[in-house]
Order: structure tokens, then sequence, then C-alpha cells
């Protein structure tokens, strides 16, 4: 074999050197840009459907809140703020907005109780407690549609248990679902789902240091005063976050929809006078009259209401609720 017939193994030039790029010279990403990109790919199904499912149809509904469409026809016409006039000129918006503030102001805070009063017992160390805070956390997960057909059914002025067991007593039937009764019935419908607000009751007295209790026994307080004094405080920021949502949840519902003797959309406007509330009143304009546009107008009216009692909840339970933070972590 000639020099010439030797194999090159390798090239040692400038082209070759460009290739043998070793890891060290590789363009390196560095800590930061990879946090925001996993950030930006975690973060991306939320924002996206944020997009599409929030912002989207709120801004649809804010266009539409201008205009005079039906959902059907396709000759609509722009009216500007005419629906806006019409809707704070109308009786029946401010009468079920009453009732609707009346509802949050009787529901949400019988519900904290409750879920409280529930919490306290099953954080007691008894036998079977786990049993105990399944068995009434179970309510919760129940449908709200399966809730008020459940209570639809026990209430029937024919054939519902609660008037089975009353008039064993020797009393008449009651129309459960009429006025004046009908917003009894809401009511323990919204009770019944008070499991929920046990388990963040929970959550937060099983946060509560146990050297405090003990330091107020010590002290010579009873079991009252240790409550009122060092757990309520202590519980301040969970029971905002139940206010909050309470609120939030509660003109909102729709569950006298489902309480009424008709069980359909186009029902609502034969609702019980006690049980017409705001979010019934936008169902009977989108449904049972097709006024769309004026329908949207009222959301945003509610939207708009939301954030100024939440803001107002915030601004005027600065001075009352304490967060338990450590004063190093602030630095």
């Amino acid at each position: 074999m000639t020099v010439d017939q030797i194999p090159v193994t390798g090239r040692t030039g400038p082209a070759a050197r460009a290739d043998r790029t070793t890891p060290a010279q590789r363009p390196r990403i560095s800590m930061t840009a990879r946090r925001h990109r996993a950030f930006y790919l975690f973060t991306a199904p939320w924002i996206i459907g944020f997009l599409l499912l929030t912002i989207v149809p709120m801004t649809y509904a804010l266009w539409l809140s201008f205009t005079t469409y039906d959902g059907i026809s396709p000759h609509w016409s722009y009216v500007g703020l005419g629906n806006y006039t019409e809707l704070f000129s109308d009786p029946q918006t401010w009468h079920s907005l009453g009732r609707t503030g009346l509802f949050a102001l009787t529901s949400v805070p019988l519900s904290i109780i409750a879920g409280l009063g529930l919490a306290v017992l099953v954080n007691r160390p008894v036998k079977a407690r786990g049993l105990f805070r399944t068995l009434l956390y179970l309510p919760a997960v129940v449908p709200p549609v399966g809730v008020g057909l459940t209570f639809k059914a026990l209430f029937d002025q024919n054939s519902g248990a609660a008037n089975g067991v009353i008039t064993l007593f020797g009393f008449d039937a009651l129309g459960w679902l009429a006025d004046p009764y009908a917003r009894y019935v809401l009511l323990m419908s919204v009770l019944w789902a008070a499991g929920n607000v046990m388990i963040i009751s929970l959550a937060g007295l099983q946060d509560v240091p146990r050297e405090l209790h003990e330091a107020a026994r010590i002290d010579g307080a009873g079991a009252w005063r240790t409550f009122r004094s060092i757990t309520v405080p202590l519980l301040s920021p969970v029971l905002l976050f139940q206010t909050v949502t309470g609120v939030i949840a509660s003109v909102q519902t729709i569950m006298p929809l489902l309480l009424s003797p008709d069980g359909t959309t186009a029902g609502v406007t034969a609702l019980p006078q006690s049980n017409y509330l705001y979010m019934m009143h936008v169902f009977s304009q989108y449904f049972a009259l097709g006024r769309y546009g004026y329908a949207s107008a009222l959301l945003w009216v509610l939207f708009v209401l939301i954030l100024i009692v939440t803001g107002l909840i915030f601004r005027f339970t600065s001075g009352v609720v304490f967060y338990n933070v450590d004063p190093e972590a602030k630095k």
C-alpha cells in the first residue's frame, strides 16, 4: 500500500475544527430563561382558556349590551346606552336586586356560621371523625341540579316528604314552593352545601397554634373566650375569603330556577316573587323574552356591582383581618 492509498482518518483544517464544537462552545440558555419558558408552558392552557372562555365572551356580551339583538333575527340595531337607561328605570330590576341583596345578607352569614360550627365539631379528637367529616362534606359535592331536584321532590305540595311529616301531626299541607315559604326552601338548599365551608374552616382551625390555646387556658380563659379572642382572629383571613366567595356565589345562584314548579328556563317568569332574584331576571330576559342585548347589560351591571361590593368588603375588613406572617419573611 502506497502513501496515497492510506485512508485519512480525520481532518485537521479549519473546516474540521468548525465541525468539532465542544459542548462549552454551544449557546447555553440561562436558568432565568428556562424558568420563564417553563412558566409560560405550564400556564399556557389556563391563559388560552381564560382568553377564549372569559375575555372573548365578556367582550361579546359588552357589545351585545349596546344592541337590540334577540339571538335569532339577523335584524338588530345599535342603541348605545339605551339598554342601560332602561335598566336603571326598570322597577323589576331594582326589586330583584333588593331581594338578591337580602338573600346574600342572610345566606352568607348562616353558611359561614354553620360551616364553622361543623368544623369545630369534627376537629375534636373523637372516634370515627374521618367518617363524620366525609358524611358532612358529601352534600357539597352534589351538583346543583341534583340538589334542586331533590329539594323540589322533598317539598312538593302533593307528594313531598315534608308535607307527609307535618300531616302526621294533624297540620295542613303547605305550599313550600310558593310564597311565602319558597324563600325558606331556597335558604335550606344553600345551607345543604355547608360542608364546603366546613372543609375550608377545618383547614384554618388546624393551622391555629395549640400553644396559644394552652396559654389561654393557663391564664384562666374559658372555651368561649378562647374561641372568640384567639381562634376567630386567626381565622379572619379564612372568614374573609368565605365572605367574598359566598357573596359572589349568592348573587349568581340559579337555585330558584331549579326549584320552580315548571322546572324549565321558560318557567322563570312563573317563579314566586320572593325567589325572583337578579339572576332570575337575567334568565327571563334571555330565554323567556329573547332580549339578549338587555340581558347582557344586566350582566355587566352585575359584574360592576360585584367588583364594588368586593372592594368594600376588603376596605371595611382591613382592620379586623389578621395574617399570621413571619416578620422575618417580610425582609
